[in-house]
Formats: C-alpha cells, sequence, structure tokens
C-alpha cells in the first residue's frame, strides 16, 4: 500500500514537470513565425480538404490548450492562439486536431474504440468517486462497493491507455502531411515534432498516473480481505 502511495507522489511531480515542460515548449515555438505565412485555421482547413473532408467545421474557442476535436458534431476545436496564430506551435496542433478528424472520417478502431466507452464513462464518472469513498468506509463490512469502484476505475484506467495510440497516431498524420505538402520548413518540422512529443508525453503520464491510483486502491481492497 505505501508503495502505491509512493508512486503516486512520484506521478505527479512527474506529471507537474512534464505540463511545465510542454507549456514552455509551447511558449517557445509559438514565437516563431512559418515561413508560409498560414494561420492554423488556413491549416487545418487545407490538411481536412487535402483528406476529402469538407463536413468538419474549424472554429475558435476559449482558453489555452484547450484544443479538441469533437467526433460528435464533427468540429475541430482550436484556441485563440493556434486559430488565429502563424507560428510553428499553432501549425502543430491545428494539424493534430485535424489527425483526429482523419482518423474519424477513416474509421480508425483505436479512435472507434475509445468513442465507443465515452457514454459509459460519462455516467460512471459521476459516481466512481461515491462509491470508492463509501468503500473506503464499508471496507470492514463488505468489500462489495469498493469493489465495484476498482472495477469503475480500472475502466478509466484502460480508457487512458487506448488514448495513447489515439494521440500518437494523430500526431504523426500531422507530422507526416505538414512535411509532404511543404507547409513547414525542415527546421520547422523538427520544432513542430518537439511539440507534440511533449503533449503526447502528457498523456502517457496520465496514463500511468491512472495506474498507480488504480493500484493503490486494488491494494486497499487486497489488504481489506485479507484482514476479513
Amino acid at each position: 500500500m505505501a508503495g502505491a502511495y509512493l508512486i503516486g507522489i512520484v506521478v505527479m511531480i512527474v506529471s507537474s514537470l512534464v505540463s511545465w515542460r510542454l507549456r514552455s515548449k509551447f511558449t517557445e515555438y509559438s514565437q516563431v513565425g512559418l515561413a508560409v505565412n498560414l494561420s492554423g485555421k488556413e491549416i487545418a482547413e487545407k490538411m481536412l480538404h487535402d483528406n476529402g473532408i469538407y463536413d468538419v467545421r474549424v472554429l475558435s474557442v476559449e482558453g489555452q490548450l484547450t484544443d479538441h476535436y469533437n467526433p460528435a458534431d464533427k468540429t475541430v476545436n482550436l484556441s485563440n492562439d493556434v486559430y488565429y496564430g502563424r507560428s510553428v506551435a499553432a501549425a502543430a496542433v491545428a494539424a493534430h486536431e485535424c489527425g483526429h478528424a482523419v482518423q474519424h472520417a477513416t474509421a480508425y478502431s483505436w479512435l472507434q474504440f475509445r468513442s465507443s466507452m465515452v457514454p459509459f464513462l460519462s455516467i460512471a464518472s459521476s459516481w466512481m468517486q461515491w462509491i470508492i469513498l463509501a468503500g473506503i468506509f464499508l471496507l470492514n463490512t463488505t468489500p462489495i462497493p469498493l469493489a465495484i469502484g476498482v472495477a469503475l476505475f480500472a475502466a478509466t484506467t484502460l480508457f487512458s491507455f487506448i488514448t495513447l495510440p489515439v494521440e500518437y497516431d494523430a500526431s504523426n498524420r500531422a507530422l507526416a502531411w505538414i512535411q509532404r505538402t511543404g507547409t513547414v520548413t525542415p527546421r520547422e518540422h523538427e520544432m513542430a515534432a518537439d511539440a507534440l512529443k511533449w503533449a503526447a508525453r502528457t498523456y502517457v503520464v496520465a496514463a500511468i498516473g491512472s495506474l498507480a491510483t488504480l493500484l493503490y486502491y486494488v491494494s486497499l481492497l487486497m489488504g481489506g480481505r485479507r484482514s476479513d
């Protein structure tokens, strides 16, 4: 149990460091203008059209690093800095989010699998922590509530790991496209790859963190069972 707790602390520290590094990289590459002088919006629309996708809208949303693709309404949502930006960072993020749109259009299996889990996890996440909390309090009486909570948390951990190939594949599609189409110079491509590498690492750390938390809950459950 102590080991799982220690791992959790280490993961939290690493997560903070990776998040800080990601923000610093995007700040750095946001200052590097693209030789082609295209905005994130223009790059996104070009990548979509080059892949034969004309039913996806490119929208601007508030916030920083709030960029995402929504398969439910087929929208590529770009933060203002990316939407209007004409930098290496803007190009990398815009192309990455369009990579998800291409995955959707081509029925990429890992994206389909992840999307199929969303309705269940949306409901489960609203109850999961309460069930786990109740399970911890009732552990000396019955292990059933905590076992249910652990099962629900295991599903969220699985979701975190399924997200990894989805994110890495979207980045690979983005980097291949911006290079193939001459959207970036070789030097700009290196920067874009570096930015997306750090973005992907946040998902890796999140998945490991989820696994560490799951192991902690499992250790509680197994410890309660041994004391029966």
